[in-house]
């Protein structure tokens, strides 16, 4: 409808429904603009959403032949951003410091020709650093007596050797293999031009056999990390085994690192490897408490906590019990074997002492939230960071938000270094200010709710300001696995697997415990003339009781 060209000629009555009518059409424009840009926003997300899968797809597919795939995402500055510069940082040039040796210093005199009449006015001192790589082969040769009652002696052979290859090769083919990431190949080949006459398969051996110590050592680095820790981060990546698909697990703080590599990265999975090598599994207060928080039935948890037998020694042992009593008939939702074996394994994870009041903090992958658990703020920043945004009032949305979280984060560090009770219920209010709130940006609104909901998780520092906020420490530990994996691939043999993972976690302890992973193995292979280094569980007990 348009207007007439002469509205002086209408009646009141006509020109207000003329007007009226305009009204209308004007809203119903407005309406259908509203409308429209609706379903533009719709399609700008659905497309976004079809470039991230297509790009997931080429990294696949570039992946499977081999080819290098998209560039990885920059990591996250809110923890640095959050960080003020130490006064006097700025400007310094670094590497102009005095220089600490690792060795001994030995002194050379140089001569010099002075004519005569000259007179000596001390040293200058110029300092060298050089390292000794050479091969040496010995033969010892072994006295052999016969005694009068007819026996033969042989002279024994010279402490700390095992086989035809010296301590101190074999000390260098760890090295270079596990803290070097140098192949198999490669590491053959350099041996051979230094001058070592050695096989591959001669090399293979030095990195599988009688590497018996070293397995048990990680393992019992894990079990004093688990009692002494006050919390611990963890994270897993992906890994190869036997030309599968498997997960590598990491577990640590800033005492330790464990790796294990399995071919789940399930609750369950991830509470065996919580037992540190234990294979029992115990029905007690823990692990009833457990059954009950995941929505156990009444009746089943009755039939476990009743029953006389409590402990058993290991998987068939507890299968045969659970037939008894008939819960792996049973076909309910939630689960009640797989709730029944995740509490049994948790009850026995704190029978022996592992985790009795640590937190766990984790990237809020679902397998690892069991226990005091703690989320880490740089994902969930992350997740804000990552959002499509296709309108200036989106993108302001966004950027908003952000910097509120970089706030509030900068305020939690101050928060752990000083907590008091008024700042910790004053964050508690502020946190609901931040993800309460509504920016009329849909998807972002979304998240937020979504974040408020793991508001326990993520505050759980208030109540524990010595965790740390992030996961930082098991992203940094885990790439040498990812780095290991680039290089060499998957390993073939479960032995090759277990040394994989239990030397790597050893070289990542050694750094955080400050000791030289070359001297650790000196002193492990009895190299001659090294340094003694402790067990790595007893100088993490110790931190942990200085902690």
């Amino acid at each position: 409808m348009t207007l007439p060209a002469n509205l002086s000629g209408l009646s009141n009555a006509e020109l207000q429904q003329v007007l009226l009518e305009q009204q209308r059409l004007l809203e119903k424009a407005l309406h259908e603009n509203a409308e429209q840009q609706r379903l533009l926003l719709k399609a700008l997300s659905e497309n976004a959403e079809q470039k991230r899968m297509i790009a997931e797809l080429r990294e696949e597919v570039a992946r499977l032949k081999g080819l290098n795939g998209r560039p990885p995402i920059k990591p996250s500055r809110m923890d640095q951003g959050t960080t003020p510069t130490p006064a006097g940082k700025h400007g310094r040039r670094r590497g102009r410091g005095k220089t600490t040796f690792r060795v001994r210093v030995e002194d050379q005199v140089v001569a010099a020709e002075v004519p005569p009449g000259s007179r000596f006015k001390g040293y200058e001192d110029f300092v060298v650093q050089d390292l000794v790589l050479q091969a040496r082969t010995i033969r010892y040769r072994r006295e052999r007596w016969i005694t009068p009652d007819g026996r033969t002696v042989i002279a024994p052979l010279p402490s700390g050797l095992s086989g035809h290859f010296g301590p101190e090769l074999r000390r260098f083919v760890l090295a270079q293999y596990h803290q070097g990431q140098v192949t198999v190949p490669r590491l053959v080949q350099q041996l051979q031009g230094i001058g070592i006459s050695i096989s591959k398969r001669q090399v293979m051996r030095l990195l599988l056999d009688d590497q018996a110590e070293f397995l048990s050592e990680a393992r019992d680095v894990l079990r004093a990390g688990l009692r002494t820790a006050g919390w611990i981060t963890v994270d897993d990546t992906g890994a190869r085994h036997k030309a599968n698909n498997g997960f590598c697990t990491q577990i640590g703080n800033d005492s330790f690192a464990w790796f294990g590599t399995t071919k789940s990265k399930s609750r369950l999975n991830f509470l065996d490897l919580l037992r540190a090598g234990y294979t029992d599994y115990v029905v007690n207060d823990a692990a009833l408490g457990y059954m009950r928080e995941r929505a156990l039935a009444g009746s089943i948890i009755a039939l476990l906590a009743q029953h006389p037998d409590k402990q058993f020694a290991d998987p068939p042992a507890w299968q045969a019990h659970l037939q008894r009593l008939g819960i792996t008939e049973l076909s309910v939702t939630p689960d009640p074997l797989q709730i029944a074996t995740e509490g049994a394994l948790w009850g026995s994870i704190q029978s022996h002492d592992f985790l009795r009041d640590a937190v766990i903090v984790s990237d809020d992958a679902g397998q690892f939230a069991v226990g005091q658990h703690a989320l880490c703020w740089i994902h969930a920043e992350r997740l804000v960071h990552k959002l499509d945004t296709f309108t200036d009032h989106q993108r302001a949305a966004q950027q908003q938000v952000r910097s509120l979280i970089w706030q509030f984060y900068a305020d939690l560090k101050d928060y752990c270094r000083t907590p008091t009770p008024w700042r910790r219920a004053h964050l508690n209010e502020r946190f609901d200010y931040i993800f309460r709130r509504h920016t009329g940006f849909v998807t972002l609104d979304r998240l937020l709710q979504r974040l408020h909901a793991n508001k326990a998780e993520l505050l759980t520092v208030l109540d524990h300001p010595d965790i740390p906020l992030h996961t930082n420490g098991s992203e940094n530990d885990i790439r040498a696995q990812v780095t290991k994996r680039k290089v060499s691939g998957g390993t073939r043999s479960d032995i090759g697997r277990d040394c994989r993972d239990a030397f790597l976690g050893l070289a990542k302890t050694c750094a955080k415990l400050g000791i030289a992973f070359w001297s650790y193995l000196g002193s492990r292979l009895s190299v001659p003339d090294q340094p003694i280094i402790p067990p790595l569980p007893e100088l993490i007990r110790s931190h942990g009781q200085a902690a």
